[in-house]
């Protein structure tokens, strides 16, 4: 009951997705040693885009349970994993259908909408996970759609920094690290493609720093 008692305002997390980060949550800080920085720059309350860097399927697990239960996180997954039950299963984790190397409006529609119900909407702007020797490759390569989202909603986007989830065969230390929400509010004279590059270029810079604290 002091658990539910510290849970937010809704949005709330589903009862799978609260069994899951429960569980999780000793898993991490024992046998992972996980540690968070900068949880105070994630907002209590209301929506807001949470952008980050991508190494691992098993991002979202370090990244949320920092926030647990007070803010519980959507993101999107590949539309061939929605096959039942499995389909079931991860929507109930937060999970919401994107159809990967198309332009997919509906998935951009759909995190704005979600965004603006005040849920928190997990990023990854890299586009895919990191390939070792490709990094460069890949972050010519990144795709502006957490500011698009973060600047139609009108919501914090919130950069993130997570180390770590490469290593966890060899049980190495999970970090994540929060930095303060990059700066929008000087765009919003601009056409909404060039607001949406600049975005995404702070954004990128602030997921770099805060990557470099964890190294």
């Amino acid at each position: 009951m002091r658990i539910l008692a510290r849970v937010s305002r809704p949005p709330r997390p589903s009862w799978l997705y609260f069994a899951i980060a429960a569980l999780s949550w000793p898993v991490l800080k024992t046998v992972f040693r996980h540690r968070a920085f900068g949880i105070e720059n994630v907002p209590t309350s209301g929506g807001f885009v949470l952008a980050a860097n991508h190494s691992s399927n098993f991002d979202p697990w370090p990244l949320g349970i920092p926030l647990f239960p007070r803010r519980f996180l959507r993101f999107m997954a590949k539309s061939e994993l929605f096959w039942f039950p499995l389909g079931k299963v991860i929507t109930a984790a937060g999970a919401f259908r994107v159809r990967r190397g198309e332009r997919d409006e509906e998935a951009i529609a759909t995190a704005v909408a979600l965004c603006r119900e005040g849920h928190a909407v997990v990023m990854f702007p890299e586009g895919t996970r990191r390939q070792k020797g490709l990094r460069k490759k890949y972050e010519a390569r990144w795709h502006s759609g957490a500011a698009r989202i973060a600047l139609e909603a009108r919501v914090p986007l919130v950069p993130a920094g997570i180390a770590g989830t490469d290593r966890l065969a060899r049980l190495g230390a999970l970090r994540v690290r929060y930095g303060p929400p990059v700066e929008l509010d000087d765009l919003d004279d601009l056409p909404p493609p060039e607001a949406a590059q600049i975005a995404t270029d702070r954004l990128q810079g602030a997921i770099a720093e805060l990557e470099e604290l964890l190294a």
